[in-house]
């Protein structure tokens, strides 16, 4: 029983037993050196020893498998799910054999209305978003922990600062990507992203069901992916261009 928790929980606080891709060392380290980032760590601490389950078990995983130099794609999600053995430390994305939540469900409706992409098999891979992460999409939720039970129980703790600092270094970066803003939450973080970097930024309400059809900006029928897409395949075209 106890080594099935130490599977779906967070086991320690200190950032050293969370595995990054060296492109993210710098700015870890220097988060966590910060006082906000040791107020954080002192939290986290005395939620663990006061025995509070708290999701997922590596809070930094869209850092492990996502290097920053691998970027194309930044989806933006709020905070892990609540419900234990759900969080994988990927926004959207839960562990393999979970059910789909309702917000996941969205995305692969949208996803195969868009470009045809047919919903994953069942259970295997499920809603695990790993595939994603591993092939540049950034699943970044801008709080990475949560107490079992309690949505957004970790809000305001400090993982903002952080996450806006990921999201600034990868908007600051050599490469134009593409930023998916699902909800009022995630478009709250526009003001990082400047607008004279070539990136593409999709705007729509979040694929809860609560708002996946409501206007103005209904998640479904947006086209985020079909634009994600576009976009990739233009730059990846010859520039045809005859020299002058």
């Amino acid at each position: 029983m106890q080594q099935q928790a130490a599977l779906t929980q967070l086991g320690s606080a200190t950032p050293t037993d969370w595995p990054i891709a060296p492109g993210w060392q710098a700015l870890v380290d220097d988060f966590f050196a910060s006082t906000s980032g040791q107020q954080l760590l002192a939290f986290l601490q005395a939620r663990l020893q006061a025995g509070a389950s708290i999701f997922p078990p590596q809070p930094l995983r869209a850092l492990e498998l996502t290097p920053p130099e691998a970027v194309r794609v930044v989806i933006l999600g709020q905070d892990p799910y609540h419900g234990r053995g759900q969080a994988e430390g990927l926004a959207f994305s839960v562990a393999p054999g979970v059910g789909l939540p309702p917000s996941l469900r969205n995305i692969f409706k949208e996803l195969q209305r868009d470009v045809g992409t047919p919903w994953p098999a069942f259970p295997e891979p499920g809603g695990s978003l790993v595939n994603w992460a591993k092939n540049g999409v950034l699943l970044l939720n801008t709080c990475l922990t949560v107490e079992e039970g309690q949505a957004a129980s970790h809000a305001g703790k400090g993982w903002e600062g952080f996450t806006d600092a990921i999201i600034t270094q990868v908007a600051q970066g050599p490469r134009a990507v593409v930023f998916m803003l699902w909800g009022s939450h995630a478009q709250s973080k526009r003001a990082l992203i400047p607008t004279d970097r070539g990136h593409l930024v999709l705007v729509a309400n979040h694929p809860s069901p609560l708002s996946a059809l409501r206007p103005p900006l209904p998640f479904i029928g947006c086209g985020h992916f079909g634009q994600a897409r576009a976009f990739k395949l233009a730059q990846q075209a010859p520039n045809t261009k005859k020299p002058v």
